[in-house]
């Protein structure tokens, strides 16, 4: 797995899953381990990692990482998936896309520069809609990718509404107080040697909550897996430490 996350693009390995996804369903099922997203159960999740490979990571069926089905989790706490808005999706999952667009309740639009998924290619530094349009914008595991992630933030802020959300996950290194980049790192094995991966920019540390402020959000820490048992946790395959970082847009 590792070998193949490293080897291919993003843009192949997009399109090689909408293929292998049916297949891996049949082949992984089982009662063991439970995609909360959709309810289909399997005997196993799969190993997944650029550097640290991580055990029962990738779910066979849906393609959801840890992270992924903790997000669900708290979207479905919050009831955001049942409010009436308006939401933009930066570089959207291939397991989240097809669901979001069926939601009723939303008014739902994805961007990605390069994506096959998204409805719009644009770039998160200049956004194609007016100021104040959205009610919500997931923009995970994005701004590590990015050169200049407040830049990105600031447009974010623009297109959002006054006390929209901003829910913008990230690799968040507890144990560093301020984040590590460093604009001479350019090689992707010097990325993937410092930063965790071939294509990141930076790591981020607990600063990061000081990024959101200064780009117009009121920044809050969810720890949802504090309200989730341990029986769940394993079930589902949960990330064992891992917060939601939220934003609320100050205007």
């Amino acid at each position: 797995m590792k070998l193949i996350l490293n080897f291919f693009s993003r843009q192949f390995l997009i399109r090689i899953s909408l293929i292998l996804r049916p297949v891996l369903r049949i082949l992984y099922k089982g009662t063991k381990y439970v995609d909360p997203i959709d309810g289909s159960s399997y005997r196993t999740f799969l190993p997944y990692g650029y550097n640290r490979v991580r055990k029962n990571a990738l779910c066979p069926g849906t393609l959801s990482l840890e992270r992924h089905r903790l997000l669900w989790l708290y979207l479905k706490k919050t009831k955001l998936l049942e409010k009436n808005i308006s939401v933009l999706h930066v570089a959207p999952e291939i397991i989240f896309i097809k669901k979001f667009k069926k939601i009723t309740y939303w008014n739902y639009v994805s961007i990605d520069l390069k994506s096959p998924l998204a409805d719009i290619k644009a770039n998160v530094y200049n956004l194609p809609f007016k100021e104040n349009c959205f009610d919500l914008i997931l923009c995970n595991h994005v701004l590590e990718h990015i050169e200049d992630d407040y830049k990105a933030l600031r447009e974010l802020h623009r297109v959002i509404k006054n006390k929209g959300t901003l829910i913008a996950q990230v690799p968040l290194d507890k144990n560093l107080k301020k984040t590590f980049e460093n604009k001479e790192i350019i090689n992707p094995r010097d990325r993937n040697k410092y930063f965790g991966q071939y294509d990141h920019v930076r790591v981020y540390g607990l600063d990061f909550y000081m990024r959101l402020t200064n780009s117009g959000f009121s920044p809050k820490k969810i720890d949802l897996l504090k309200k989730i048992s341990r029986e769940k946790k394993i079930k589902y395959c949960l990330p064992k430490d891992e917060e939601i970082p939220v934003g609320i847009a100050i205007k």
